[in-house]
């Protein structure tokens, strides 16, 4: 039998009964199959609607008409095959015959992300085609695969941050059973795999829930759209239905949570509490590790693990902008922007590797003064994910452009170092792990007024690059847009790319048998220095120390003279003067 929810199909012996939450519709009719589909009036208990259809089963196409007038799919649709506008399909979930059954994640202390975006990944654009590629990623020590959001969307493409059907993934990418392939593939190689979920608000095109239950929104916006109203106990079933629905029926290992700040009412208890409570019940049931991500913009500490374990509603990580934001300026010397703040770079690279954030409770100027942050010292090295690409910090520029387009490979390759041997996971965007080019610039397939207002709203976003630009900043909503985005595999047998590869394969070699052993007993900050580019850190674990030394500039720098080196896993015992953008770093025992 597949798992059982309340909302959504639920699916017996004795066919399917259809559910439907709508508290602001008068009536509610099923319509089975198509063109020419069968009526059936729809039973109302409540605020719900509720149809049994004997001689339905796993992929018969439904609809409901909602007061006579309106046909939409099922907002818990389990898939679309014609998109958003088109019949959802009954899923069978129980169906699918799992090879690595018996598959239980990995450890935390062993995540190393590579975030990805199924449509431009390969030339297909297919969770089939991103199969053929998971030996590449198994082999470069990628042991964790993270989707960007895969709920179901307009159009033929879309970063998936526009999902409207949170419970069906996209038709353009495949089938749920072709995901379910690729999962299982993963696992089969040792490779969690992540998804991107959305949990702030809905899309702009395709959401029917304002017409069939209002309350579902609260009377506050986020940046992108309506914001969700967790006080109301319905709606926050939903949500952790949803969240269940990809751990349990795709086995996902671990979500991580979308722009977390931007969810308004977030009812009481916290709807995050909420959700990580009953994730990490299913957790313990299942003896599965299973990892919960947050991205939250205010540097909130409250929902993460203070220790080694998760339980009691805690999250295992967060990523950390503050890393990428400081290092980014170092690299380019940018200062647009919320760049701004982090011009004062020894600071905050200091903090952001010896501490998790480098923002504590201090005053932001690129947002009016406003305080941000709160202590996290005394959390846990593993809670941060650390970057210095993800998609939105390359795809949020005017043009897209990567690190490996804008500053010499020297730097680049100090601050890959760096990122892989200082203990917080990890995380590249896809293609990093061998220096791609290849833009990655917004993209969508809007139409009519909503796809206009897209095109301007984002040249009105770039207005400060646009004096520069001119007219060249790419249509949002042009195929070629999307296409640019594509990797060109092909780059892997060429230089500089396979000795690029070669770099991040060593360095996710040496993490992986020097530094991960380290990070369940690395509680607390360490401690760093950064001064005229010189880079020193060190954390305690247990009765070890990782340390880390980088010449971080285009000179030579003496090494310090006080510094007591133990045994080097990455580079040999420093030399006097230290070459321009030279990392090394070594275990220390007590």
């Amino acid at each position: 039998m597949t798992q059982q929810y309340r909302f959504g199909p639920l699916i017996s012996d004795a066919g399917v009964t259809f559910r439907l939450w709508a508290p602001a519709a008068r009536d509610v009719e099923l319509l089975i199959g198509g063109p020419a589909p069968l009526n059936q009036a729809m039973t109302r208990s409540g605020d719900w609607f509720e149809a049994h259809v004997a001689d339905a089963h796993a992929g018969t196409r439904y609809r409901f008409r909602i007061d006579g007038e309106l046909d939409i799919p099922d907002p818990i649709s389990h898939f679309q095959p014609d998109d958003i506008a088109g019949p959802s399909e009954v899923i069978d979930h129980s169906l699918h015959r799992w090879q690595c059954a018996d598959w239980k994640g990995l450890p935390w202390q062993h995540a190393v992300f590579l975030e990805t975006h199924v449509g431009t990944f390969t030339t297909e654009g297919t969770y089939r085609a991103m199969m053929e590629k998971l030996d590449h990623l198994a082999e470069t020590g990628i042991t964790a695969l993270e989707l960007m959001p895969l709920a179901d969307f307009p159009g033929r493409w879309n970063w998936g941050y526009d999902g409207v059907l949170p419970f069906a993934p996209d038709s353009a990418y495949g089938t749920p059973d072709d995901l379910k392939a690729l999962i299982d593939a993963a696992h089969a190689r040792g490779i969690m795999v992540f998804l991107d979920v959305v949990y702030n608000h809905f899309g702009p095109e395709g959401n029917y829930l304002y017409r069939l239950s209002p309350q579902f929104f609260a009377k506050a916006h986020t940046p992108w759209g309506v914001a969700i109203d967790y006080r109301v106990p319905e709606v926050r079933a939903y949500v952790i239905e949803n969240a269940l629905h990809w751990l349990r029926d795709y086995r996902f290992d671990g979500l991580r949570l979308d722009a977390v700040h931007a969810i308004v009412d977030p009812g009481e208890p916290h709807i995050l509490t909420d959700l990580a409570q009953v994730v990490n019940e299913l957790a313990a049931e299942t003896g599965r590790h299973i990892h919960l991500v947050l991205e939250n913009d205010d540097n909130a500490v409250q929902f993460l693990a203070p220790d080694a374990t998760v339980s009691n509603g805690f999250y295992r990580a967060q990523w950390n902008d503050d890393y990428h934001h400081a290092w980014h300026v170092l690299l380019t010397g940018e200062s647009s922007g919320y760049y701004r703040d982090y011009q004062d770079l020894d600071v905050h690279i200091e903090r952001a590797l010896a501490q998790g954030f480098s923002y504590q409770g201090e005053a932001s100027a690129h947002r009016g003064g406003q305080l941000r942050g709160a202590a996290c010292g005394y959390l846990p090295r593993a809670d941060f994910v650390n970057f210095v690409q993800n998609h939105d910090q390359i795809g949020n520029r005017p043009f897209g452009e990567r690190l490996a387009a804008l500053i010499k490979p020297e730097p680049l390759e100090a601050a890959l170092a760096v990122l892989m041997l200082q203990p917080s996971p990890p995380l590249m965007f896809m293609g990093d792990e061998w220096g791609a080019t290849e833009p990655f610039r917004f993209f969508c397939d809007f139409k009519g007024d909503l796809g206009e207002a897209v095109r301007k709203g984002r040249k009105a976003e770039y207005a400060e690059w646009h004096a520069t630009a001119g007219d060249g900043i790419p249509d949002p909503l042009a195929k070629e847009t999307k296409d640019s985005a594509v990797l060109g595999w092909d780059a892997l047998t060429r230089s500089p790319y396979k000795e690029r590869l070669a770099l991040v394969r060593a360095l996710l070699k040496a993490r992986r048998e020097h530094i991960e052993p380290l990070l369940p007993a690395m509680i607390g900050a360490g401690e760093a220095s950064l001064r005229a580019g010189l880079l020193t850190a060190r954390w305690q674990a247990g009765g070890k120390a990782l340390m880390l030394l980088a010449n971080l500039s285009d000179s030579l720098r003496p090494k310090p003279d006080a510094l007591d080196w133990g045994l080097p896993i990455w580079g040999d015992t420093p030399p006097p003067e230290l070459p321009p953008w030279s990392v090394y770093a070594a275990v220390e025992s007590a």
